[in-house]
């Protein structure tokens, strides 16, 4: 248990922070997870749709700490370059 006013305090700001990254996390998956669901069902609209809001939503999360914004850019690159891949298959098919 924290005995000083300051490990106290951190406690508390630590859990809410911790709540707030646990929401944020968990609605950026769901982005993410729209955009893997459309191509899966080979949907390139919809899939371009999300794609708009997930880079958002990454963005954001990038620049407020919740998530690396390494792994921001990482996961952007991966389905912007699956959403290319689908678009030539589908052009071409």
């Amino acid at each position: 248990m924290a005995h000083s006013l300051s490990s106290k305090k951190r406690i508390r700001q630590n859990t809410k922070r911790r709540a707030l990254n646990r929401a944020r996390k968990s609605a950026l998956k769901g982005k993410v997870r729209a955009v893997t669901e459309a191509f899966v069902h080979r949907q390139v609209g919809e899939a371009e749709k999300n794609l708009h809001e997930a880079i958002r939503a990454l963005d954001r999360a990038a620049s407020r700490g919740t998530v690396h914004r390494n792994a921001a850019a990482r996961k952007k690159s991966r389905m912007v370059r699956r959403l290319a891949s689908e678009k030539s298959k589908a052009a071409s098919a």
